[in-house]
């Protein structure tokens, strides 16, 4: 196994546990639920809250359906994106980028595995300021969008030539 494969599966192998722990947590222990929304912090117009939603859809709730097939197929195609990110990050060329790659799979295994045992991604995260919230998330939601933020800041900010420190860089 390449030390990228290595990094980014040993990350996302983390932040898969995490996530599912902190769904557990959210779903069994704190009964979230039932409690539906615990206010955590509120400074002035800012604040966090623990809102339950069962998201049926992806990112803002887009493609959401009640049926079982949408459910699976939407399980289905995020399986195969962690699939082609697994090959990417075989061939990885910094640390930084097989990172992001890890952050990616892992949270799209993490919100796979609610689909199946849930039919709905548990979301739980509110995050809100002047009466405007962002849409509610989970640690799975928050890897996927930090490793995809990574990688275009490397696709665009990398000077040409590839991996810093290569010949042609420095050329």
């Amino acid at each position: 196994m390449t030390p990228p494969l290595r990094l980014g599966l040993g990350l996302a192998l983390l932040l898969l546990v995490l996530d599912q722990a902190s769904k557990w947590w959210i779903l069994e222990v704190l009964d979230l639920p039932f409690r539906r929304n615990i206010p955590l912090l509120a400074l002035g117009p800012l604040g966090l809250d623990l809102t339950m939603v069962w998201n049926r859809g992806v990112t803002f709730g887009l493609l959401s359906g009640e049926g079982v097939w949408n459910q699976l197929a939407l399980g289905a195609v995020a399986l195969a994106v962690a699939g082609f990110l697994v090959h990417w990050l075989r061939r990885a060329e910094t640390r930084l980028v097989a990172l992001a790659l890890g952050g990616v799979i892992g949270g799209a295994l993490g919100n796979v595995i609610d689909r199946l045992r849930f039919g709905a991604v548990v979301d739980f995260v509110d995050v809100h300021a002047w009466g405007w919230h962002w849409y509610v998330f989970n640690l799975a939601d928050a890897a996927i969008v930090c490793g995809v933020i990574v990688l275009v800041a490397d696709a665009l900010l990398r000077p040409q030539g590839g991996k810093p420190g290569s010949k042609k860089e420095a050329a």
